[in-house]
């Protein structure tokens, strides 16, 4: 009986470890932003078969075909909740939600920099308040909320010229108004970037 028990003990303490490597991983594809994707490229091909019924050039079809492919793929493929990691030299904005909690309404949280969101959290995308710099773009005249897929894994950097420069594009950006899913409070650059950070971040 003793024997017993202590194979039984045994069997429980190994089940327990297992389980996180058991556990699934999330499901992207069940969520609405990869009908929005799908549905987007669909209607890209369409107008792709008859150029003439868009108002889009045969580049910009190609281009948004591609942006929208990439996030197709990362929805389809990611194992992991969202991550943006900071490499700016300087404190972000960015958003996150517990991931598993899609109830939970998205805050704005203040990454340092050489940190990277925890990877039990959602970072649904990044700040940047007027006056910031991103590569390739005229200076902000507006706060911005860059917002990226589920199951992104995002590298934010500082190019020489001090512009932000991402791994991956983001697919949308968002301006203040009252059908803004992300608050995008008006901020100064200066303020992001000395304000204490907040951000939920990895062990």
């Amino acid at each position: 009986m003793k024997r017993l028990m202590v194979i039984l003990v045994t069997l429980a303490a190994l089940f327990s470890f297992a389980f996180p490597v058991l556990a699934d991983p999330p499901k992207f594809t069940t969520l609405p932003e990869y009908t929005e994707v799908t549905t987007a490229i669909a209607d890209l091909l369409k107008a792709q078969s008859d150029p003439q019924s868009s108002d889009l050039s045969p580049v910009e079809i190609e281009q948004k075909l591609g942006a929208l492919n990439l996030q197709k793929y990362i929805l389809e493929t990611a194992s992991e909740w969202s991550q943006c990691r900071n490499e700016t030299g300087h404190t972000i904005g960015v958003y996150a939600h517990k991931a598993k909690k899609t109830a939970q309404p998205i805050a704005l949280y203040y990454l340092a920099t050489g940190q990277a969101t925890s990877d039990d959290w959602n970072c649904d995308g990044i700040y940047l308040p007027a006056g910031a710099k991103l590569a390739g773009q005229p200076e902000l005249t507006e706060p911005v909320a860059l917002q990226f897929v589920s199951g992104t894994q995002l590298i934010a950097k500082a190019n020489p010229n001090g512009e932000i420069e991402l791994n991956l594009p983001p697919a949308k950006m968002l301006t203040a108004s009252a059908e803004s899913a992300l608050p995008i409070p008006n901020l100064t650059l200066a303020s992001v970037e000395t304000t204490a950070p907040n951000a939920p971040i990895e062990d």
